[in-house]
Order: C-alpha cells, then sequence, then structure tokens
C-alpha cells in the first residue's frame, strides 16, 4: 500500500506544469472531446509506466543491494533536482497524424511525450525501490490521472490558478527525502548486519 500511495503522491505533484500536463490542455482545445482524450491518457501511462516499471525491476536483479541502494538515492536526488526545473512544451510535438480519432491521436502522444520524462524516469525508481510493480503502476498511473483529468475537463480555468512553483517545490522535497532515506536506511542496515555478525 505504501508504495502505492507514494506512487500517487509524488507523480501527481511532478505532473503538475509539466510537458504531458500542458499536452493534456493541448489536446482537450482541439479536440473538445474529454472522455477518448482521458482514456487515451489512461492506456499511454499505463503501457509507458509498465514498461518502465520493469525496467526498474529488471535493474535490481543486474546490481548488488549496495550498489543499487546508491543508485536509487542518487536517482531521487536527481529527480528532486530535475523536478524544479520548468518544463516547456512544442505545440508541434502536440501535431500527429489522427491515429484512430482522438482516443489513438491522445494514444500516442502521450506514449512519446512520456519517454524519458520525469514520471516515467520516477516509475523506474519507484519500481526498483519496492519490487511491487502492479501497486507502482496503479500508482503511478492514478497520478497521472489526478494531475491530467482536471486539466482536459477544466482546462485553461484551472491551469493559471494552480501555484506550480510550490507544487514542485513539494515534489522536490519528497524525491530528495526518499533519496537521503534510501542512502540512510542502507548503511544503517548494513550497519546492523554487521554488528549482529
Amino acid at each position: 500500500m505504501e508504495s502505492f500511495l507514494l506512487s500517487t503522491g509524488i507523480v501527481a505533484l511532478a505532473e503538475i506544469g509539466d510537458k504531458t500536463q500542458l499536452l493534456a490542455l493541448i489536446l482537450a482545445a482541439r479536440f473538445r472531446r474529454p472522455v477518448p482524450i482521458i482514456l487515451g491518457i489512461l492506456v499511454a501511462t499505463l503501457a509507458n509506466h509498465a514498461l518502465a516499471a520493469s525496467l526498474g525491476s529488471w535493474v535490481t536483479s543486474l546490481l548488488s543491494p549496495n550498489v543499487l541502494r546508491w543508485v536509487l538515492g542518487g536517482s531521487f536526488i536527481a529527480m528532486a533536482l530535475w523536478t524544479l526545473v520548468p518544463d516547456t512544451f512544442d505545440e508541434d510535438d502536440a501535431k500527429l497524424a489522427s491515429l484512430g480519432g482522438v482516443f489513438g491521436t491522445t494514444l500516442v502522444a502521450f506514449f512519446l511525450a512520456e519517454m524519458g520524462d520525469k514520471t516515467q524516469v520516477a516509475t523506474v525508481a519507484l519500481a526498483a525501490q519496492y519490487q511491487a510493480i502492479v501497486a507502482v503502476v496503479a500508482g503511478t498511473t492514478l497520478g497521472m490521472l489526478i494531475a491530467n483529468v482536471p486539466a482536459v475537463l477544466l482546462g485553461e480555468r484551472i491551469a493559471h490558478r494552480i501555484p506550480v512553483k510550490l507544487v514542485h517545490g513539494i515534489a522536490a522535497a519528497i524525491f530528495a527525502v526518499l533519496g537521503v532515506l534510501t542512502l540512510v536506511s542502507g548503511q544503517m542496515f548494513s550497519g546492523f548486519a554487521h554488528a549482529q555478525g
């Protein structure tokens, strides 16, 4: 449950003002059909984050626990810094050929926009940290929907009312705390194991 709730909260916060949220606003303004846009976001996010979580889980099988602890701790701290950098979005990125209508266009646009995005990288790290692919993917997908569904439904009316810098600051702080806890808890655990041995 912890991995689900943490994944949901971190991604919902990190997604505010992100390029995929800007993409949601653009698609909503262009097509004015919220249901296929929301379904496209859902399917694209599930597919993208399932791949990311699988990668995160696979990485844990390649690295020793000590190396993994340092990689994850460093990754969370890097995510904290990256979250503070504002995203930009080029509207040309949203100009895709109509692929199966509004749903298909949204699906392809969101899947591609998420490649290498903060939330995808966070999904890799969270899956590696918690080893709970289903809970992490469900949480990160819900977080994406929490941030993007209001953007699709309410559009510009809410976009300018959200304190993006404050929200990003909170998300960055959570990532930083996760990074430090990952590094420190590993050291405490290895010190405890050494003392017991």
